[in-house]
């Protein structure tokens, strides 16, 4: 029976742990110099590279990059639905800051729980 440390350490999962490390690399580029604009291209990588890591770790770190992207955009969106009102800009101006906070966290959790190969919080449905 193989143990924790020989799964994580096979050269198939190295490979997605791989991959899954240049995702959130991009996300994090893209994040900071597009503020996200350009996140829909390491989004389709994920989505292309999810189904491969089925079953192991790097799966749950797929779904998060691919969850934090739509929830940054969703509240991108309130921002600039804030932002069309007159007295809503200043509040437009706090939503876009926060999730800006909450996504570079999300970034940054990510890329920390991979390094040590623990996976990410995964609701089930």
């Amino acid at each position: 029976m193989a143990t924790d440390t020989e799964v994580y350490h096979s050269p198939y999962i190295n490979t997605l742990r791989s991959a899954a490390w240049w995702l959130y690399l991009f996300h994090a580029v893209c994040f900071l110099l597009t503020l996200g604009l350009l996140s829909f291209i390491p989004l389709i990588l994920d989505y292309l590279g999810r189904p491969k890591a089925a079953n192991t770790f790097v799966y749950t770190h797929y779904t998060w990059q691919i969850r934090s992207f739509w929830w940054y955009l969703i509240w991108g969106g309130v921002g600039w639905i804030f932002y069309f009102t007159l007295l809503g800009i200043p509040i437009a101006m706090l939503v876009w800051v926060l999730a800006w906070v909450w996504y570079a966290y999300r970034l940054i959790k990510g890329f920390l729980y991979l390094n040590d190969n623990i996976p990410m919080p995964y609701p089930e449905n």
